[in-house]
């Protein structure tokens, strides 16, 4: 019952499922291998657009290609974490992008079985936007309201279940990814716009900064209450700095891990390329995203309750982490 229950949660919504053509198609890349063990194909699951996943999975897709000249590595638009552990399961993906709370919740039932990290990327922060004219001054002001709070099947609408059901709150949530939230926000469709994703947030700057003055609303107080429902210290309180977005000031709200999550039945020189490529390239993928820059191995490795892919060890132990 656990397993179908979560089976449910992780399910992908009609509005955010993934192409058939991905599902069902070559299902067998990770099993088939070339004689130096390096496959054919090399997926990797993203999110949508707007959002931090899309742009870490462009780049990383982007720098591993000179690295892997006999692989097609291509890239999967999904609705983020919850549609990539999906994949995982489905063995739709090679490798996917998942927050760690929808990670840890799938790996609790086994969905999907035997999950392995390569590495923990970045941190994302919950973030809830209002006009500045608005009304709303905290979260419980959110009750029968319209927000705009994330795809289904993305992290960010995970996490804001959760967060909703802990304060006992029933806004009326609008599926819409980063980029489609901004935009509504902007154009006063909604009453709010929630995004869980790394900062500064593209969506944000290009599709709601320069159209809308906004700010933001609290939500470091639920930090406590979420940890102690969901069994682990997986949320961390922080202070959204003033400098991130401009005229925005400083708000307390929750940080979360994100993970680069591997098949395991990838092989170890493969996975060892990747994450040595990733830190090797955090400069470069740095251009894009800013916070690539905080990617290092001392953090990289903290991935637990997820366990490291063996490659991932290899290349945790050369660098004497």
């Amino acid at each position: 019952m656990r397993r179908r229950t979560l089976l449910g949660a992780l399910a992908v919504s009609a509005g955010s499922v993934v192409t058939g053509s991905v599902l069902a198609g070559d299902a067998g890349a990770v099993g088939r291998r070339g004689p130096t063990g390096i496959p054919a194909q090399l997926r990797i699951a993203t999110g949508p657009p707007g959002g931090v996943y899309r742009l870490l999975g462009n780049a990383l897709a982007e720098v591993l290609r000179p690295r892997l000249p006999g692989t097609r590595v291509s890239t999967i638009e999904t609705g983020a974490s919850v549609d990539n552990m999906r994949l995982l399961a489905e063995s739709g993906t090679d490798l996917a992008i998942a927050s760690l709370d929808a990670s840890v919740a799938g790996l609790s039932v086994g969905v999907p079985p035997d999950l392995t990290a390569v590495t923990r990327v970045y941190d994302s922060w919950l973030q809830l936007f209002v006009p500045s004219e608005s009304k709303l001054t905290s979260l419980s002001d959110l009750d029968g309201r319209v927000v705009a709070a994330g795809a289904a099947g993305s992290g960010t609408r995970f996490t804001v279940e959760r967060l909703l059901g802990i304060a006992g709150l029933h806004p009326r949530l609008i599926d819409a990814d980063q980029s489609q939230g901004a935009q509504m926000l902007a154009a006063g469709q909604v009453d709010a716009y929630i995004t869980l994703t790394g900062i500064p947030t593209p969506a944000v700057l290009d599709n709601l900064l320069p159209h809308r003055s906004i700010r933001m609303i609290e939500l470091g107080s639920y930090v406590d209450d979420m940890n102690a429902h969901f069994s682990g210290e997986l949320y961390t309180p922080a202070t959204m700095p003033s400098s991130t977005y401009q005229g925005v000031p400083a708000v307390a709200t929750l940080t979360l891990p994100n993970l680069l999550l591997a098949q395991p039945l990838l092989s170890a020189d493969l996975v060892e390329l990747v994450v040595a490529t990733l830190f090797a390239e955090r400069a470069r993928i740095g251009r894009q995203f800013p916070w690539a820059n905080r990617i290092n191995p001392r953090t990289g490795i903290a991935t637990s309750p997820i366990r490291l892919h063996p490659g991932a060890v290899r290349y945790f132990r050369s660098v004497k982490v």
